[in-house]
């Protein structure tokens, strides 16, 4: 090689260095009450594939990208244990990480981290032998009786010192190796909380509980000062959990943030919102609904807190979706689970302006988690994601922008299947009019000057009232252009644009209704334009995905 191309190839290679370096760290941004994901310095939305938690070893990932692949995921969620970068204390492994990461990049998906530590669904499992043997130094809840459940107390430094050290050390890790942002969302703990009490009762944390309130909490909460059976009367329990585990948590990600300021976030083992029960039947002192503003003052370094959804039913899901999605909290559906009636939900999520969604066990490692989710891990199990998730791949991160900066719908099919078979269903619907049929299946949204009609199980050529899909699994997507111009996707569904109050009386038409795709520059390429039949009966979707770009006037 000549001097001369030698140090084309050196300068080059300061070029590319260079731009790697350059990449912007991935961060969660609000703007006037709207969310992104900033990755790559645009908003990206995460159309996500959660492993099972003993995927996390090079020898079973190969199990794991051909189910990312089949279901057309960017991202994928997967943990890493605490035991698995600490075996022994103060000596660090990150060998794992590392595969990880070069396995991620061959095959083009970004990674959540899930940093499964002092608590993994309430127990210690995935902490090192010498945390979880070692009760003196890190101990755990202690009931009224005495004795002690297998879930570490939040009350003690030991605890979140060790935790904290491992924590800042994978984070120096990732800052030094991953200059490609590869990773771009690092979750704290792994559904916090303690099951089997409303908290620690321990001497500890009993002389904590006797003490006032923190100031900071009273005054947020827009309460008088006291101690904590004095400020929240039969909640003190609960709220006092809360409070501390979220202070343990948000020490954690300020820490690791210091080092390396990806955004952080929490999920969360839900209560039923209709039906809770008690503190301790559910995971008392995770951020469950009723906690939420506890959490948001206690840890203001945790980006969001994120539900996973095992409820079947569309009115539980959609009022998750609705107690989740906040001006203060971006709404990301972090696990839901991977049978056939959660995949519809995408739609709803994306309605509720969610910034990802991502199904729980999509791997071929030989676990299932039914009755949770699918019963097998079949690719036919896994083709349920995969066909809603190319409605929207192609154009993921336009709905992203237009997500974050303007106006965007998404509903799902409201009625249940999953109880029944397709006979009891056909008798349903025997045992009911027409009327009260279509109303089942009838959605209508206000897009300001146009309304749009979202119906399910209606035969494309064909003005007959819609019946409803079997199973149901139906949604719709729809984002404003312009105040006439919308782009549009379905599945299984008919969306019809109608006459708002705003312009009632007023001659209307559809004027033009493109299918295309954008390119890589955010280009739209038109390829054909729908009319005749394909726009007579409203706009019908089957199970094949396509992306329509619709023109509505007055005139």
């Amino acid at each position: 090689m000549s001097f001369r191309n030698l140090c084309c190839v050196v300068f080059l290679s300061f070029v590319s260095l260079y731009v790697e370096a350059a990449k912007p760290i991935p961060e969660l941004v609000t703007q006037n009450g709207r969310h992104a994901l900033m990755v790559d310095g645009a908003p990206w939305l995460i159309l996500g594939a959660q492993t099972n938690n003993s995927s996390n070893y090079p020898a079973a990932l190969k199990e794991v990208w051909p189910v990312v692949e089949q279901v057309h995921a960017n991202t994928v969620e997967i943990n890493v244990a605490w035991e698995q970068i600490e075996p022994r204390e103060g000596e660090f492994d990150f060998s794992y990480i590392d595969y990880l990461l070069k396995d991620a990049r061959k095959h083009n998906v970004r990674l959540i981290l899930l940093w499964f530590a002092t608590w993994k669904n309430n127990a210690p499992h995935y902490a090192p032998a010498w945390v979880k043997l070692d009760d003196a130094r890190f101990p755990r809840v202690t009931l009224k009786d005495g004795s002690t459940l297998n879930s570490l107390s939040p009350v003690h430094r030991s605890t979140l010192e060790a935790d904290k050290k491992a924590f800042v050390a994978m984070m120096q890790h990732l800052k030094k190796v991953d200059k490609q942002r590869t990773v771009i969302l690092v979750q704290v703990q792994n559904e916090v909380g303690t099951y089997g009490a409303a908290r620690d009762y321990s001497e500890a944390a009993q002389a904590l509980f006797d003490a006032a309130v923190p100031e900071a909490l009273v005054s947020g909460l827009e309460r008088e000062p006291g101690t904590w059976s004095e400020v929240f009367g039969e909640d003190a329990d609960e709220f006092f959990h809360a409070w501390h585990i979220a202070r343990y948590c948000d020490e954690i990600a300020e820490a690791g943030k210091a080092a390396y300021p990806l955004p952080m976030n929490v999920n969360v083992a839900l209560r039923n919102p209709f039906n809770p029960g008690k503190p301790g039947q559910y995971s008392s002192g995770g951020a469950t609904d009723n906690v939420i503003p506890v959490w948001k003052i206690a840890a203001p370094h945790i980006d969001m807190i994120s539900p996973d959804i095992y409820f079947r039913d569309y009115r539980t899901v959609k009022r998750v979706l609705e107690l989740y999605a906040r001006e203060d909290n971006p709404l990301f559906v972090a696990e839901i689970g991977n049978d056939q009636p959660y995949a519809r939900y995408l739609f709803e999520t994306l309605g509720h302006q969610g910034i990802g969604f991502a199904p729980f066990g999509m791997d071929t490692t030989g676990y299932t988690n039914y009755p949770l989710g699918a019963p097998g891990y079949t690719e036919a199990e896994f083709e349920v994601f995969a066909e809603v998730y190319r409605v929207i791949a192609p154009w993921a991160r336009e709905w992203a922008r237009l997500s974050f900066e303007g106006k965007v719908w998404g509903v799902a099919e409201p009625a249940d299947t999953f109880e029944m078979d397709e006979q009891i269903w056909n008798a349903k619907h025997t045992e009911k009019d027409a009327a009260s049929v279509a109303k089942d299946y009838t959605q209508r949204l206000d897009l300001g000057r146009w309304d749009a009609e979202v119906t399910y199980g209606r035969p494309m050529f064909w003005v007959a009232p819609p019946q409803g899909n079997f199973p149901a699994k139906g949604g719709a997507l729809i984002a404003q252009l312009s105040e006439n111009t919308f782009l549009v996707s379905g599945y299984h569904s008919r969306v019809t644009f109608l006459p708002s109050a705003e312009i009632e009386g007023e001659r209307t038409m559809t004027v033009r209704v493109e299918e295309g795709y954008f390119d890589e520059d955010h280009n739209w390429i038109m390829e054909r334009v729908w009319n005749g039949d394909q726009t007579d009966w409203g706009l019908n979707f089957d199970g094949k995905p396509h992306l329509l770009k619709v023109q509505m006037a007055t005139y």
